[in-house]
C-alpha cells in the first residue's frame, strides 16, 4: 500500500511509519519543519515538507496522487493556543479529507481523542481563557472534525485513545464505542492503526482504546 500519514513527525506517525515501511508498504509522511525531514527519512518513509495550515485541498491532492490511503495524526501541540487546535487538529482534518475525496482515496484513518464529544461548549470558545479551556477546544476541534468524516462517503475509522504513554507495547488493548478511562502506549495506537490500514478492519466504526486483554487484530476485528 502507499500511505500518507498528516503530522508525520509525531510520535504515534513515527512508530507508524516505521511498522508500515518493515511490512514493504509505501509511506509519506507530511511534516511543516524541514528539520524533521531526517527523523521521518530514519523510519524509511518519504518527507513531504508542506503547512497544512497553508494549504487548500486542490494542491494536497496533488500531491497524493497515487496514494491508497491517508490517516490523520497531526496535532496543533501541547503548547498551543486555542485558535490552532481548531485550524490543525479539526480544519487539517477536514483539509486531508477534501483532498482524498478529491483524488479517489476513500481509505481514511483518523487518530482523535477519547472523549471528545463530552466538551463543554460553554468553556470551548476562542479566545480561551485558561489552560482547561484550551483542552475544551481541542476536544470540541477533535467531535467536529470526527463528526464531519462520519458524514462522508469515505471508507473511514475513528480511533480514540485513552491517555498516551510511552511505555512499551503490550499487544493487548480494550476497544468499545466508549470504554472507562485509562491509558494506552502510543506503540499500540500505531499497531491499531497498521492492523486498520493493512487488513481493512474497523470501517465506518468509531471506537475509543485503552491497554487491555484482547490482542489488537482481534479487538478490531470485532468491531466489524
Amino acid at each position: 500500500m502507499k500511505i500518507a500519514i498528516a503530522g508525520g513527525h509525531g510520535q504515534i506517525a513515527l512508530l507508524l511509519a516505521r511498522q508500515l515501511t518493515d511490512a514493504g508498504h509505501d509511506v509519506l509522511s507530511i511534516v511543516r519543519n524541514p528539520a524533521h525531514v531526517a527523523d521521518v527519512e530514519q523510519q524509511g518513509a518519504s518527507a513531504l515538507v508542506t503547512d497544512l495550515e497553508q494549504l487548500d485541498d486542490d494542491e494536497l491532492a496533488l500531491r497524493l496522487r497515487g496514494f491508497d490511503a491517508v490517516v490523520f495524526a497531526a496535532g496543533a501541540g501541547p503548547d498551543s493556543g486555542a485558535e490552532r487546535k481548531l485550524t490543525v487538529d479539526r480544519d487539517g482534518a477536514l483539509l486531508l479529507a477534501d483532498a482524498a475525496e478529491r483524488i479517489g482515496i476513500s481509505r481514511y484513518v483518523m487518530i482523535s481523542a477519547m472523549g471528545a464529544d463530552g466538551y463543554d461548549p460553554e468553556r470551548a470558545v476562542v479566545p480561551a481563557r485558561t489552560a482547561k479551556d484550551v483542552f475544551q477546544v481541542y476536544l470540541r476541534a477533535k467531535a467536529e472534525a470526527d463528526a464531519n468524516i462520519r458524514a462522508r462517503n469515505l471508507r473511514w475509522t475513528i480511533i480514540r485513545p485513552g491517555a498516551l504513554v510511552d511505555t512499551p507495547p503490550q499487544g493487548t488493548v480494550h476497544v468499545g464505542r466508549t470504554v472507562p478511562r485509562g491509558s494506552i502506549p502510543r506503540a499500540d495506537v500505531a499497531t491499531l492503526v497498521r492492523h486498520a490500514l493493512v487488513d481493512d478492519l474497523a470501517v465506518g466504526v468509531q471506537f475509543e482504546v485503552t491497554s487491555g486483554n484482547t490482542p489488537i487484530a482481534a479487538a478490531l476485528a470485532a468491531l466489524g
